[in-house]
């Protein structure tokens, strides 16, 4: 197994070393591996700088100025004291987190107007990659291709625990191994955390969430989407939890800020951590998604949505309470609507059914019939088989996990219940202390009335919906309101106080009381049926797929080996580049790449939920006061480019061809959602926030002029 890995490898280093150029086609590379094939494609796209500039272990380069932002989006540092910018909606739970009635930091912004005025937070940090290394043959030494799945994995589990524990680090430092190429390569990461983040800005919502929920995934776009924090770290430099003497982190490297702006055609270039795509899925799993799993999860958080909309219109203090919950159950909803209609609009299955003629027509070609062959009907077997647990598994996790709150309270504390059963008692007295703390957040923010209307609303749709043949018997026939009724009316699990009550004591006495509480009892029924019934069927199918997954892309690897084959995303380092440019997404129509404040003051309509505006950002507009930020008179809001990016890349830095900033990632849009799956350059376009915006709205708006003075701005195009 190790040579035919270590053979793959040089397959991969060519795929990046190709000599000819092909049309720019999206992908999301690893930023160590850009030389060859990338840094040629980028340069003819008109960047200036090197890869060396983008990557250098040995010297400060751009990677040093780009941190994974809480595990979930991704940050910039933009000046020499660690100040660091990100999106509104990735800062959001952080600035609600600091709100209240009285001091509504969502409503009316929030700007610290020096250091001590910075705002700590709980449990966020940013990550930075020092290092990254390819480690596949360390990780595949001793996997044979006839082990049984499962044995595999446990060796390469256990070979990925000791090549961790083994590379040379610093103290501070981690290591951390991904998998790319479906298990084809191994890549290991040396990060460093750094645990004190504070908030240091944030515009209104009315900026920062602009058009809020009808915009979102939208082009033409106006949304200011950005907020400011600011590491810091101890005397050393080095990461530390928060603590009043640590400082500003001075950073290796910080990105200049370029004031010129951009045009059509521009070469742009996003730095960031995407989740998770799909693009090399079978044309059975498209069709699955696409004619099951998409519509039934759309459904789903389309009626808890209604629900919690109608509660936030009518109270100030549930607004507050639901507002990032709400966007957060919002974002992918509207994504998946958009991702189906995408597929639908660009023939996504029939390419890929295309694809895959062409694919066997190559296997035979090659003669490896016996290696390959029976890729395609085993995908086609597989993916019936597993279509209802699938299924059965997207009503579960959407509806205990997701949407109804009450239930998820009770799935946590289900697994509490399950680790004392297998572990006894110290176990579960060892995590008492802190589940309970943990909590204290999650009750604050929760609302038994307008928890108890969306229990109504999805259990009845699960019960409705789901797969008949693994429906928990508590959900048969069940009357939902009367259910729901007798649950909120009775059990503990519907505030914080009753949850302390119930966990009081020692653990034989806790459970016992938990068992008899209707919300946990309700809850335990569907997550025991889970577990029981979808769960091991669906791991096991799964199990299978993702092996299958692993030698399709082989098989891709080997095949095509002239073809621009990326990783998909794992929330690893990436670099996508492309240029700013408008699209058609219908006949007779184009879009232009650039909004401006022109067309926030069209869409203004006041006191409106999502499209009113602050009066002093209206006075400026009509005084036309844009300081240095505007062009031809007019100020830029956002922009589009062909950049390939996913969720993950919220907040990523949009980079000119020199390393200078010159917008925020945010969003995506609409027909294009279905990148995750399908890329198509015609009409999948990223949206950023231009820079010069953010300046305007620091400076003129908000009047923290100081913010700006660390900042370095410069005009590549004027040199």
């Amino acid at each position: 197994m190790i040579s035919k890995s270590l053979k793959l490898l040089k397959v991969l280093v060519l795929l990046l070393m190709v000599s000819p150029i092909y049309a720019q086609q999206g992908g999301m590379w690893i930023p160590s591996l850009l030389k060859g094939m990338n840094e040629t494609e980028m340069k003819s796209l008109g960047m200036k700088m090197s890869v060396s500039d983008i990557y250098d272990v040995n010297s400060s380069s751009l990677k040093d100025a780009v941190p994974h932002f809480n595990g979930g989006c991704t940050s910039e540092v933009i000046s020499p004291q660690g100040l660091l910018l990100t999106n509104h909606h990735c800062g959001y739970g952080q600035i609600q987190s600091h709100s209240s009635v009285e001091n509504d930091y969502l409503a009316d912004g929030f700007w610290a107007k020096s250091l001590s005025e910075e705002l700590p937070n709980n449990n966020l940090v940013v990550t930075f990659i020092v290092k990254i290394e390819d480690v596949t043959a360390q990780v595949l030494q001793g996997v044979l291709d006839s082990d049984t799945e499962a044995a595999k994995q446990v060796k390469i589990q256990k070979n990925i625990a000791t090549t961790t524990q083994t590379f040379p680090k610093e103290l501070w430092e981690e290591n951390k191994i991904k998998s790319f190429y479906e298990g084809n390569q191994y890549i290991l990461f040396v990060t460093e955390t750094f645990k004190d983040v504070r908030l240091v800005g944030a515009p209104p919502s009315s900026i920062g969430k602009f058009g809020s929920d009808t915009d979102n995934w939208v082009w033409p776009r106006h949304t200011g989407d950005f907020s400011l924090f600011r590491i810091y770290a101890d005397k050393n430099n080095r990461p530390a939890s928060y603590a009043a003497d640590n400082v500003p982190y001075k950073p290796k490297h910080y990105l200049p800020i370029s004031l010129d702006g951009i045009q059509e055609d521009d070469f742009t270039m996003v730095f960031g951590y995407p989740g998770s795509t799909q693009e090399y899925l079978p044309s059975f799993a498209i069709e699955q998604i696409l004619k099951e799993l998409n519509p039934a999860k759309i459904g789903i958080r389309d009626a808890a949505l209604k629900v919690t909309n109608e509660f936030m219109r009518n109270d100030a203090a549930i607004k507050i309470q639901y507002a990032s919950k709400y966007a957060g159950i919002a974002n992918y909803w509207k994504k998946w609507i958009g991702e189906s209609q995408g597929l639908e609009k660009s023939n996504a299955v029939a390419v890929k059914k295309t694809f895959e003629e062409d694919f066997k027509q190559r296997v035979a070609k090659n003669k490896q019939q016996a290696a390959y062959g029976q890729l395609l009907p085993d995908f086609e077997k597989l993916y019936r088989e597993i279509a209802p647990y699938s299924l059965s598994r997207d009503y579960f996790m959407e509806v205990v996990l997701r949407n109804t709150e009450l239930l998820t309270a009770g799935f946590k504390l289900y697994q509490l219940e399950q680790a004392y059963l297998q572990k006894g008692a110290q176990s579960f007295n060892d995590r008492r202390s802190a589940f309970i703390a943990a909590q204290e957040d999650f009750y604050k923010n929760f609302n038994k009335d307008v928890d108890q209307k969306v229990f109504e609303a999805v259990v009845a749709l699960y019960s409705q919906k789901a797969p008949a043949a693994y429906l928990p018997k508590e959900l048969q026939k069940i009357d939902v309101q009367k259910t729901s009724q007798s649950i909120y009316a009775h059990s503990k699990l519907s505030s914080y106080d009753g949850l302390k009550e119930l966990l009081k004591g020692d653990a034989k006495e806790v459970f016992k009381r938990l068992n008899k509480d209707q919300g946990y009892i309700f809850t335990k029924a569907l997550a025991a049926n889970y577990f029981e019934h979808i769960a091991p069927k669906y791991d096991a199918l799964n199990l299978e797929i993702a092996a299958l997954q692993r030698n399709y892309m082989k098989a891709q690897l080997e095949l095509y080996p002239d073809a621009r084959i990326f990783p998909d995303a794992n929330s690893t380092l990436r670099v996508t580049y492309g240029k700013v440019n408008g699209y058609a997404p219908k006949d007779a129509i184009y879009y232009d790449a650039v909004t401006y404040l022109d067309g926030i003051m069209e869409k203004y309509i006041p006191n409106d939920y999502e499209f009113d505006v602050p009066q002093k950002l209206v006075d400026l507009y009509h005084a036309k006061d844009y300081g240095p930020y505007a062009e031809n008179g007019k100020l830029p809001v956002n922009f589009i480019g062909t950049n390939h990016t996913t969720g993950g890349n919220s907040g990523s830095p949009a980079i000119d061809a020199h390393g200078n900033l010159i917008g925020l990632n945010f969003d995506r849009v609409w027909e294009g959602t279905m990148s995750d799956i399908y890329y198509d350059p015609a009409i999948c376009r990223n949206i950023m926030v231009d820079v010069r915006y953010i300046l305007f709205v620091i400076d003129k708006y908000a009047g923290a002029k100081h913010l700006i003075d660390e900042m370095t701005l410069v005009h590549p195009k004027k040199k």
